[in-house]
């Protein structure tokens, strides 16, 4: 594995002052009573900077997998540091002004800001996809790597493409016409006005739809799957099947598979208006298939094989005088 120093020192860098942001926003957190939105008001921040620790450090590293077009996935990598800045800044502009960042267009200024998020996403998700096209034309040995890599980074895209969603006008906002002097235009939630009843710690909403979720875990399959395959691996020493590398190039192939259906599940919940933790019979149904899928999956690559019976002997053969 690559050593650190050679990971992408701007995504690095963009990750530690996060990470401090992160703190700072802890602290308004515990500080500060103001709640914006049915939330705390250093809630957004707080989220929005433990996300970009994670997405950033990993985008680092990937990076490091390149063997032909490095210099273009060096300036996508400048790219996502540049527009997740913009958008940081932004964020917590907004939260000392007391204002929410995201869908607000109460006024020319806000609008303005608003719209520039807007572009900064645009350009974010198309850095990544920069950075997604250079490592499927990449050759990298370890298959199961190579599948980890890709699949974690074409899950993530499609996640972040879900935020594009939110900022389509909601079903009351069309209702209730005139957009243009609207105060909000977009929201998270489906069925239910945004800052309703939620869940602690993610916000997400319990009464109706919450694009979040799908979101936010189809955004962390580039953590979590290539972070499947390092557990695989520190687990090989102790379970011999792990110990086979197309044993584990399998095992990928279904989280993979499990991870974009599941992602798929939750969106298609989120958008018929359903909470996240009250699904209905045929959410459950759906969710039961794929859990099953996995498991047959999974069952199927670990199952022993079964050795070859002997052959019997030429004097097992030959019949009886």
């Amino acid at each position: 594995m690559p050593s650190w120093r050679s990971w992408h020192r701007p995504l690095v860098v963009f990750s530690a002052a996060m990470a401090a942001l992160a703190v700072v926003s802890a602290v308004g957190l515990m500080v500060d009573d103001r709640v914006l939105v049915g939330a705390p008001i250093w809630a957004k921040p707080f989220k929005f900077s433990v996300s970009f620790v994670a997405y950033c450090l990993t985008l680092a590293w990937m990076l490091t997998l390149l063997t032909r077009g490095r210099r273009i996935g060096r300036w996508a990598g400048h790219v996502v540091v540049l527009t997740g800045l913009i958008e940081m800044v932004i964020i917590t502009a907004q939260v000392l002004r007391g204002k929410r960042s995201h869908f607000n267009t109460a006024t020319a200024f806000d609008s303005a800001l608003w719209n520039a998020m807007g572009m900064t996403i645009v350009a974010l998700w198309a850095a990544t996809l920069v950075i997604a096209v250079l490592l499927l034309c990449t050759r990298i040995t370890d298959r199961a790597t190579a599948l980890a890599v890709r699949g974690g980074l074409l899950i993530a895209l499609a996640g972040a493409g879900l935020g594009f969603l939110m900022t389509l006008p909601s079903e009351s906002q069309q209702a209730a016409g005139n957009l243009d002097a609207a105060d909000t235009i977009g929201a998270h939630s489906v069925g239910v006005p945004d800052g309703g009843p939620s869940m602690p710690l993610t916000g997400w909403s319990t009464t109706g739809g919450d694009l979040r979720a799908p979101h936010f875990v189809g955004m962390h399959a580039l953590q979590l799957i290539p972070l499947l395959l390092i557990a695989l691996v520190l687990l090989a020493p102790r379970f011999a099947a792990l110990r086979d590398a197309g044993v584990r190039l399998r095992l990928v192939r279904v989280a993979v598979g499990g991870y974009a259906a599941l992602v798929a599940l939750i969106t298609w919940q989120a958008l018929r208006g359903q909470p996240l933790i009250h699904p209905d019979g045929v959410t459950l149904a759906a969710a039961g298939t794929i859990l099953a899928a996995v498991a047959y999956g999974t069952w199927r690559v670990l199952r022993p094989t079964a050795p070859d019976r002997p052959s019997r002997t030429t004097a097992e053969q030959e019949p009886v005088a």
